[in-house]
């Protein structure tokens, strides 16, 4: 039993690396391995082939012919982006829409989520279901039904003349209102879940002290239960924002011609124009714009963690 001892310990080391080995394999395929494709169509040449783009390399042609390349590498599909203000118009509406949707979702979200942790052991689980059930539907049949919803003639519409609130039809479709609208119901459950998450493991305990000390029940709330559920509004924060900046669907189904995202307007430069070498590079600036800020945030979590102990 002895001599197998060294052998168990190797067995489980062997283990152990292989369960860390499995999300960075994971991260290497589906994320790593994709981006650096879009960023080699960044750097390459718009062609009227199939592809659309003449490669900057081509590991047929041997390394030294690689690296002559590298050598005269050209960054003229990033140089378009600054120089043609369209992108960064794109870039900016995007950043805007996408944070006040971030914030209409929260302030939607956190009562919801805030209800279904205070709600009875027995009840969650039915509330839980009502949260995920529209992940159920087609999230193109969802974002279609708001079309029938908001347009002039549509439900909300009607229903409003009907109650006497309004005599003409409002105009909510294809304007940044309706983009909102969309992007709040779609990416709702995202930010729900997380601040549950962290509402429902709090000790509530806390509340009853502070309130026996004197706390109103509204301070208790924005110095204790706030705070503690921190880490949930973060995560669904990101949840929200991430996708929301990046978003196609909804403004180009809900949104007008004056709606200007760069979801929508990647999608011309690879579809329409069928320049996929600058689609790529606008790619590549978007995940950047997004991964960055990112890893700035955990770096300072991680060092408030450290000052903390």
């Amino acid at each position: 039993m002895r001599g197998n001892a060294p052998t168990q310990k190797l067995i489980a080391a062997i283990a152990g690396r292989l369960v860390i080995a499995v999300p960075y394999l994971w991260l290497f395929v589906f994320f790593l391995v994709p981006f650096f494709i879009v960023l080699k169509i960044s750097l390459s040449e718009v062609a009227m082939a199939i592809p659309a783009y003449r490669p900057a390399f081509d590991l047929t042609q041997g390394l030294a012919a690689n690296f002559e390349k590298l050598r005269q590498l050209s960054l003229d599909n990033y140089l378009w982006l600054v120089d043609d203000a369209l992108y960064f118009k794109a870039y900016l509406s995007s950043f805007f829409i996408a944070a006040v949707s971030t914030v209409l979702t929260l302030i939607v979200g956190y009562p919801l989520a805030y209800g279904m942790a205070r709600a009875p052991s027995t009840l969650r689980p039915t509330l839980l279901m009502l949260v995920i059930l529209p992940f159920w539907t087609s999230f193109l049949i969802r974002v279609y039904a708001w079309i029938g919803i908001l347009k002039p003639e549509g439900l909300l519409n009607q229903f409003l003349m009907w109650a006497h609130i309004i005599d003409t039809p409002l105009t909510i479709l294809n304007t940044n209102t309706a983009v909102y609208i969309g992007i709040v119901y779609s990416y709702l459950p995202f930010m729900v879940l997380p601040i549950y998450a962290a509402l429902e493991k709090m000790d509530y305990s806390l509340i009853e002290a502070a309130q026996d000390l004197g706390c109103p029940s509204l301070t208790a709330f924005w110095k204790v239960t706030f705070p503690l559920s921190m880490s949930g509004v973060i995560a669904g924060c990101f949840l929200v924002f991430i996708p929301a900046m990046g978003e196609f669907v909804i403004p180009d189904l809900l949104g007008g011609s004056q709606t200007l995202m760069i979801g929508k307007t990647l999608w011309s430069e690879f579809f329409s124009n069928r320049d996929w070498p600058v689609s790529s590079a606008v790619a590549v600036v978007l995940l950047v714009i997004l991964i960055v800020p990112i890893v700035l945030f955990q770096r300072a979590q991680a060092r408030a963690q450290e000052s903390g102990r």
